[in-house]
């Protein structure tokens, strides 16, 4: 007679099952269908399937019931059976793996499938229902498993607890070993479901085994409780139009010892296992005797070697007092020049580099990197914005677009920005595919300019777009996009507040080619908290002009300019571009601290002349001349 489980998991490791669902898809059954339903109308597969397990070495099987919970039964309108379908899921079992293998009720997560938004009472009535038909079924315990929050799991245990002594596996499928996705450190959250009742803890799904393994070291080692893991074969990848896996069998039965020494004691597979992954598993385990080395494993993270916060970017002036850390404190203190440096469209970035050190010496504050403008397709602007933060020593500041990716790629992107440290970022909606260069590419706009700013200031408070903490924050500075070249400035205004209100903390205008226009624009928005850094294009020749007038949405060129601009070419053309863009920051630094040149056509030489004359210019002025740097101006920041 065996031991019952709780005595056998104390003496050695045992072998578990593999996956039923993908098993199932693998041997042709199709996706899409409560795969729990057939327990009741197609009972000879589960059995078969348990069976093969069993024959393979599997000594603990799992019953076919991971989703069988009244809610998802519903969509498929199954629900009027949960009881019953659970109750066969236990006797299939049973009568694959006879006296000899132990069976699982399996329980599933709710909040990890299709009911993210169900309220705690639907999810307590569908656990207390469900582990109530496996209890009273007869199976040798309830494996809770893939549940990626502390709160529900530990819902899911108070609820098979209070329904018998059954032994309760609990185990959780993570993204980081670390921690919860609810942000609970790892250690501390297996601690609280051992004080609630667990008799095992561990984890399943999401990764291979290095993976699992990984959150297995993790678990501190005076836990005191036997463990679990039951890893994927790999992560899954599309083949002649199937799902498949790429972990071999051998290589889970290399890996079954080093599990088992880590102090694991059910070993089994999830996600694209066969009988094949347990064959091999069970062979490795075979007389397994633990190493002198067993369950030493290496300290969990919150006693390993702590990683330097990230240093800030201040840097010395040259009286030796610190600037302030980002661009909004900057810009409020003194004139600050933000200046765009296209990245290249092709694979030498020389020029763009050499340009970047250009700006730089001529005094930008920060160098700013369109995404894809016009849906022209360049260089990755976070690689060269890496750059040129090490080789160049300048601030980039990237544009980050809602036409290129869709939430996933956007956070993931935006946490590759705060790995990297680069902190500012101007939003924008992007400019649809379709007029680009490459037309035939979908424009994704899974987010508004407004909610990817609200997204980007909620990673600020160590939340990802999904909602779970990302155990520390971020530290973006976000701006805006505002084109005031419109025949309604007001209308225009009016949404501009609404991305204050969204958040944003400073405004980059679309090039302004108009005095009288700037002067609008500071009076309009005077009631805004948030600093404007108004747009100078320098034009390079007349046909430069009327491109950019006729051609370029948003941007506007007075008559005035299209005539001065008119016929002109080469070096007369350049001087003339100049000389406008010079009047018109006469203009502009009256009413702004912010400068936002765009370089055209990577001629840098135009924006760097134009940063040393605001420089030159701030910095030795007349009195009263009117500019934000006069102690006697009225000016108020913007």
């Amino acid at each position: 007679m065996k031991p019952d489980l709780r005595t056998a998991l104390s003496q050695r490791p045992l072998v578990g099952d593999g996956a039923m669902g993908t098993y199932l898809y693998q041997l042709g059954f199709p996706i899409g269908v409560a795969f729990e339903e057939y327990n009741l109308i197609k009972p000879e597969i589960i059995v078969e399937v348990h069976r093969r397990y069993a024959e393979a070495g599997a000594e603990v099987l799992e019953t076919n019931t991971f989703a069988a919970q009244y809610g998802n039964l519903a969509r498929f309108g199954l629900e009027k059976r949960t009881a019953e379908i659970n109750a066969a899921g236990v006797a299939l079992a049973r009568q694959a793996g006879g006296e000899a293998a132990y069976v699982l009720g399996a329980v599933g997560a709710i909040r990890a499938g299709q009911r993210k938004n169900a309220r705690t009472a639907e999810i307590t009535r569908d656990y207390e229902e469900q582990i109530g038909a496996l209890v009273g079924a007869g199976a040798d315990g309830i494996l809770l498993e893939t549940f990626f929050e502390l709160d529900e799991l530990m819902l899911a245990l108070r609820i098979a607890r209070r329904l018998g002594d059954l032994p309760v596996l609990c185990q959780f499928a993570v993204d980081d070993p670390a921690f919860t996705r609810d942000g609970v450190p790892m250690g501390e959250a297996l601690r609280r479901l051992k004080n609630e009742g667990a008799d095992v803890v561990g984890f399943n799904c999401r990764s291979g085994p290095n993976g699992i393994l990984r959150a297995v070291q993790n678990i501190p080692l005076d836990l005191g409780l036997p463990l679990s893991a039951f890893p994927n074969a790999g992560l899954p990848d599309y083949e002649d139009g199937k799902v498949v896996y790429s972990a071999t069998p051998a290589y889970f039965g290399e890996n079954a010892r080093t599990f088992a020494d880590n102090g694991v004691r059910l070993i089994g597979g999830c996600c694209g296992t066969t009988p094949e992954h347990v064959r091999a598993i069970a062979e490795a385990l075979q007389g397994y005797v633990p190493s002198a080395t067993s369950s030493l494993r290496p300290a969990t993270a919150a006693e390993a070697p702590a990683v330097p916060a990230r240093q800030a970017t201040d840097t010395a002036s040259e009286d030796g007092d610190q600037e302030p850390a980002n661009i909004v404190e900057l810009v409020r203190k003194r004139h600050t020049v933000i200046v765009e440096l296209d990245p290249p469209k092709d694979l030498d970035i020389g020029r763009f580099m050499a340009g970047a050190a250009a700006l730089r010496d001529a005094g930008a504050d920060a160098l700013t990197l369109a995404d894809n403008s016009l849906a022209v397709t360049r260089m990755s602007n976070m690689a060269l914005g890496a750059l040129v933060q090490e080789r160049v020593g300048i601030r980039p500041l990237v544009h980050i677009a809602c036409r290129d990716r869709n939430l996933i790629g956007t956070q993931s992107h935006m946490m590759g920005f705060d790995a990297l440290g680069i902190d500012h970022v101007l939003a924008v909606t992007g400019d649809p595919a379709k007029f680009g260069d490459l037309p035939g590419s979908s424009s994704v706009y899974d987010l508004t300019s407004f909610e990817i700013i609200k997204m980007i200031k909620q990673l600020n408070e160590g939340v990802a777009f999904s909602g779970r903490a990302l155990k520390q924050k971020a530290k973006f500075v976000i701006g805006a996009a505002f084109n005031p070249n419109v025949k309604h400035l007001d209308k225009a205004v009016q949404r501009l507040e609404k991305k204050v209100a969204a958040g944003a903390d400073y405004i980059m205008t679309q090039p302004v080619y108009d005095a009288e226009l700037i002067e609008r624009i500071a009076e309009s928005t005077k009631h805004l908290n948030v600093p404007i850094f108004i747009g100078i294009f320098p034009l390079k020749n007349g046909r430069n002009a009327e491109y950019m007038h006729n051609e370029v949405p948003g941007i506007q060129l007075s008559d005035a300019v299209r005539e001065r601009m008119r016929g002109l070419e080469g070096p007369e053309g350049w001087a003339e571009g100049i000389a406008i863009a010079k009047e018109l920051l006469d203009t502009a630094m009256k009413h702004f601290n912010g400068i936002y040149l765009m370089t055209p056509f990577l001629n840098y030489e135009m924006t760097a002349e134009l940063t040393r004359y605001v420089r030159e210019k701030s910095g030795a002025h007349a009195d009263n001349c009117g500019c934000a740097s006069c102690p006697t101006s009225d000016y108020q920041v913007k």
